[in-house]
């Protein structure tokens, strides 16, 4: 279960709608719970410095910034986060290939219609499982 606050969810709307046509991005940090749950309580927006539509790279430079905010707030990193403006909130292909690390979180906000979508996915390989949600 991923716990995510109601306006960290309307802020990435905004983020992402701002960067249209581009995809946003960003990396997500907090906290587990005993229970394995995860906590957002920062969520991270950085530029994708690829400037595309079709998908994103994070700024090296940026991700130790928010790598160092999180440790200064004793979060760890979650996983990351990216819009999809065109296409549904489901790993591409390449998200597949490029998800290197099994323990993150994956979150794809898609844009594609007028009500937008975010889910979390568990991704290993080319499989990729959906996460629940829950906004607090």
């Amino acid at each position: 279960m991923i716990y995510l606050n109601k306006s960290d969810l309307v802020a990435m709307i905004a983020h992402a709608r701002v960067h249209l046509p581009e995809e946003a991005c960003g990396l997500i940090g907090g906290v587990i719970d005993e229970a394995g749950n995860k906590h957002i309580k920062k969520v991270y927006y950085l530029e994708n410095i690829d400037h595309s539509r079709e998908h994103f790279t994070l700024s090296p430079q940026a991700q130790l910034t928010a790598i160092k905010d999180m440790r200064r707030n004793g979060f760890i990193p979650l996983g990351n986060w990216h819009s999809h403006p065109e296409t549904p909130s489901r790993p591409s292909e390449e998200d597949k290939r490029l998800a290197y690390d099994s323990q993150a979180s994956y979150l794809i906000l898609s844009l594609a219609e007028e009500e937008p979508v975010l889910n979390s996915f568990h991704i290993e390989g080319d499989t990729a499982e959906k996460e629940t949600i829950e906004y607090v």
